[in-house]
C-alpha cells in the first residue's frame, strides 16, 4: 500500500452535513416543479378551482371551458380539463344544497355555448365558498403532512 504524504491525508468523515458554500454564480434555482395534471377529487387541484369560482361574476351563467382556460392561464404548471373543473362544480353544488336546501344558489346548465354555472349575487356566498376552500385546503395540508412522515421513497412511514 502506498504511503500517503503528511499534507495530503485524507480528511476524516463524520456524520452530518455542515455549513453549504454559496452557490456558484449562474447557478440556477431548483424550484421548478414537474407540471400537474389536475384530477376529480384531488383536493389540491379542488382548491385551485374553488379559488377561482369565489372570484367570478355573480349572478350570471359562466362557460366551464372559460374557467378551465383561466385556470390553465393561472397555473402555468398545472393542466385542468373541463371534467375536472365540472366535478368540482358538482361537487360544490351538492355541498350547497346540503347547506341551504336549494338548488338555486348555484346552478349548473348545458348553454348554447355549453355547460355552465351561476352562483346567486348574495351575501351568504363568499363565507360559505370560504369555507369550502377551508374544507380544502385542510385536506390538502393533511396530505402534505402525512407526506412529510414518510421516510422511505417506497411510501413506508
Amino acid at each position: 500500500m502506498p504511503l500517503v504524504p503528511a499534507d495530503t491525508a485524507p480528511s476524516i468523515v463524520t456524520p452530518g452535513l455542515g455549513p453549504l458554500r454559496p452557490a456558484p454564480v449562474g447557478l440556477p434555482e431548483p424550484t421548478l416543479a414537474p407540471p400537474v395534471v389536475a384530477e376529480s377529487g384531488d383536493p389540491f387541484a379542488a382548491l385551485r378551482v374553488i379559488g377561482l369560482l369565489a372570484r367570478i361574476e355573480r349572478g350570471r351563467p359562466v362557460r366551464i371551458a372559460d374557467l378551465v382556460d383561466r385556470l390553465n392561464a393561472m397555473h402555468l404548471d398545472w393542466i385542468f380539463s373541463p371534467a375536472v373543473v365540472a366535478d368540482v362544480a358538482v361537487t360544490i353544488q351538492a355541498n350547497w344544497m346540503a347547506d341551504y336546501r336549494n338548488s338555486s344558489g348555484i346552478v349548473l346548465e348545458d348553454g348554447p355555448y355549453g355547460a355552465t354555472i351561476e352562483i346567486e349575487d348574495s351575501s351568504r356566498v363568499d363565507p360559505w365558498i370560504i369555507r369550502q376552500a377551508d374544507r380544502e385546503a385542510a385536506v390538502c395540508r393533511d396530505r402534505l403532512a402525512a407526506f412529510s412522515r414518510l421516510d422511505r421513497t417506497s411510501g413506508e412511514g
